[in-house]
């Protein structure tokens, strides 16, 4: 899968993508991440990519010209299995859904907003959906996209050494509205500081594991994210 990323600020992604398992998947190559830089498609002398809104209102907004120049020239024509998304506040709350629907993407291409926003004509008629992943504003959308990138590429074949770790993540469970949270988890020492490990994690009886695992999430979801129990 290729993401693109379109961005003033080219440089934040040097360390994001630098490590763990965006690096990983690079090195396999199931995945490739490729950072564009929207002052490469102005004009003028200044590289300017912001201008006062219509209206009047603070700040600035992100011009429609360069960014639609961008991403025609990333995506030249439609095809099957490619997506631009704008990251903005006002989007779609992305989600572990989300992140489902877009790893069957051949191509994902994130435009990050910066200043007070984007001129509106994109949102409307360039972009596929606007994504936010919090209910909170941000200075820009980098770290936006370096989230949605991290999530959706955890789930690609070939990225994480173990393929079912993934399967088992919190919001991954099907049956509920937004999943449940992933079960209570233990390593060595069995005792630390006088608080033993569930003594059925250590009885070697793979059913009554799975069980008790799955009785631990589904406490573990009612007291710290009782919404997602609500179908």
């Amino acid at each position: 899968m290729i993401f693109h990323v379109l961005t003033i600020f080219p440089e934040f992604f040097q360390g994001p993508f630098e490590h763990g398992v965006i690096r990983r998947g690079r090195e396999a190559g199931a995945l490739e991440v490729r950072i564009h830089n929207l002052r490469d498609f102005t004009f003028d002398r200044h590289k300017t990519v912001d201008d006062r809104p219509f209206g009047g209102g603070e700040g600035m907004l992100m011009k429609a010209e360069p960014v639609f120049l961008a991403v025609e020239s990333i995506f030249p024509e439609p095809q099957p299995g490619r997506r631009t998304v704008l990251l903005s506040a006002q989007g779609r709350l992305f989600d572990q859904a989300v992140a489902n629907e877009l790893s069957g993407l051949s191509e994902l291409l994130l435009i990050c907003g910066r200043y007070e926003g984007v001129d509106e004509r994109v949102a409307e008629h360039l972009a596929d959906g606007e994504l936010s992943i919090g209910n909170y504003v941000l200075s820009g959308g980098e770290l936006a996209a370096a989230v949605v990138i991290d999530a959706v590429a955890r789930l690609l074949p070939g990225v994480l050494g173990n393929e079912s770790s993934a399967v088992f993540e919190s919001f991954q469970e099907a049956g509920h509205s937004g999943g449940v949270l992933d079960c209570p988890q233990y390593t060595r020492p069995a005792e630390f500081r006088g608080w033993k490990v569930p003594e059925i994690l250590l009885s070697g009886n793979h059913e009554e594991i799975r069980r008790w695992r799955r009785q631990a999430a589904l406490e573990k979801t009612a007291r710290l994210r009782p919404d997602l129990l609500q179908s």
